[in-house]
């Protein structure tokens, strides 16, 4: 398998450090192709600008979209641009590896995104009628490839559950799991969460190297989470709101699983 860690933490010695490290060595030890784009030792540029294209369509101003779909399709994309998402089409699977600031990714990572994301490449694809409104949500560029998420988080697991103050998790990661990884086509599987990182000793850090170890070993057959495909019927085109059949009555984000539950694995730490 060609397996892509997009890893975002800026200190090399870190417990992410450590974690990137040990998931490249254990992949490559399995027979694993892999690619590391390490954000921070890239220097990654963040902002998305005029810069991203070498030939902007009115020189007058910039137009985010339009300049972003010009510069994919005739090739005029920044280099480092280009790079990362030949480094996708490469993958079978992505995972995105970063902790939790601030309830999201690292601005680093957004910024990948933002960039990386261009006009034609992961939005703006497919034709949009009647009955089709564009390849997302479950089609798309990168359909037929995994993705998974592993997240650090300095809080307790209880913070993060159905009742925490902060929130579910799985709320909390919905617009990445749903939004940046399955608009464009991946199949998400659920995320490889660590808590309380700053009470991580050599003996937690063994249970967590085995749990990530056996996450690992199964991207190719972990069942992904089963969000409802845009064009399968479930919604109504071109509203795009779930049709009055399905979860009548019920609102939120869990409607758009099959499921109306997003299940964190068995293997998570539980902190």
């Amino acid at each position: 398998m060609k397996i892509l860690i997009v890893y975002a933490h800026p200190e090399p010695q870190s417990l992410n450090g450590a974690l990137k490290d040990f998931a490249v060595q254990h992949l490559q030890q399995a027979g694993h192709q892999v690619q590391v784009s390490d954000l921070y030792a890239m220097q990654w540029k963040a902002v998305l600008d005029a810069e991203d294209t070498r030939e902007q369509i009115d020189p007058r101003r910039f137009y985010p979209d339009r300049d972003s779909e010009h510069a994919f399709a005739c090739g005029l994309q920044s280099a480092d641009i280009t790079a990362e998402q030949q480094k996708l089409l490469w993958a079978d699977t992505v995972i995105l590896q970063f902790p939790l600031w601030w309830f999201s990714l690292p601005a680093i990572l957004k910024g990948w995104v933002e960039r990386v994301y261009a006009y034609g490449f992961a939005y703006g694809v497919g034709e949009h009628c009647d009955t089709h409104w564009g390849d997302r949500y479950g089609e798309g560029t990168l359909a037929g490839k995994r993705a998974m998420l592993i997240v650090s988080a300095g809080g307790w697991q209880s913070h993060y559950s159905p009742r925490g103050i902060n929130g579910p998790i799985e709320d909390l990661l919905y617009p990445i799991h749903h939004g940046v990884l399955y608009y464009p086509g991946f199949e998400v599987l659920p995320p490889y969460l660590i808590y309380r990182t700053s009470r991580v000793d050599e003996a937690r850090f063994a249970v967590i190297r085995s749990e990530l170890a056996q996450r690992l070993d199964t991207l190719a057959t972990t069942t992904p989470i089963a969000f409802r495909p845009q064009n399968g019927g479930a919604y109504a085109i071109p509203e795009l709101t779930l049709r009055d059949d399905i979860a009548p009555g019920r609102t939120g984000l869990r409607i758009h699983v099959e499921s109306e539950a997003i299940e964190s694995p068995s293997a998570a730490p539980r902190g």
